[in-house]
């Protein structure tokens, strides 16, 4: 009768301990409590096409994760998407000539933002802005724009066949 019960008491606290593994992966992968605005300074930059980039994508330097999007908006004067960038203090050293590029994780990933940094002494501080940004490449334009040129060569063969006859 003991073994039994402790047997079941085992099986409880493997089965308790599987349960708290799950939930702390599920934070772990969902990103929730990744960054505190405490420790963080937030920068804007402003894209012509944002593509899917969504609240909480990572931003990147050279692949490390160094802070997250916040919040994402349009200017209403110059209709381009405003993004407020939180950038962990720890890299309060990054130059205010810094580049922000949207960038795809894999061929169909999600997107996120890459920075690259500059070489200007003056480091990126609360509110600053990074003019230097590249948008995001639309894999659907780029394959529209591929079909267009093919049909276009295409038709000039016709044309200089129908030439030579």
């Amino acid at each position: 009768m003991f073994v039994r019960r402790l047997l079941e008491f085992v099986v409880g606290l493997f089965m308790i301990a599987g349960i708290v593994a799950i939930f702390v992966l599920a934070f772990k992968i969902s990103g929730f409590s990744q960054y505190s605005n405490r420790d963080s300074f937030h920068v804007t930059a402003n894209f012509d096409n944002i593509g899917d980039l969504k609240v909480r994508a990572p931003i990147t330097v050279a692949g490390v994760r160094i802070g997250e999007v916040q919040k994402i908006s349009i200017d209403p004067v110059t209709f381009k998407a405003k993004v407020l960038i939180l950038i962990d203090e720890r890299q309060k050293n990054l130059p205010i000539d810094s580049a922000a590029s949207i960038l795809t994780a894999g061929l169909i990933g999600a997107n996120y933002i890459g920075l690259t940094p500059g070489f200007e002494e003056t480091p990126l501080k609360e509110g600053s802005v990074i003019n230097e940004t590249h948008p995001a490449i639309i894999l659907e334009q780029l394959i529209g724009q591929m079909v267009y040129q093919l049909k276009g060569d295409k038709q000039d063969d016709k044309g200089k066949n129908k030439e030579k006859k």
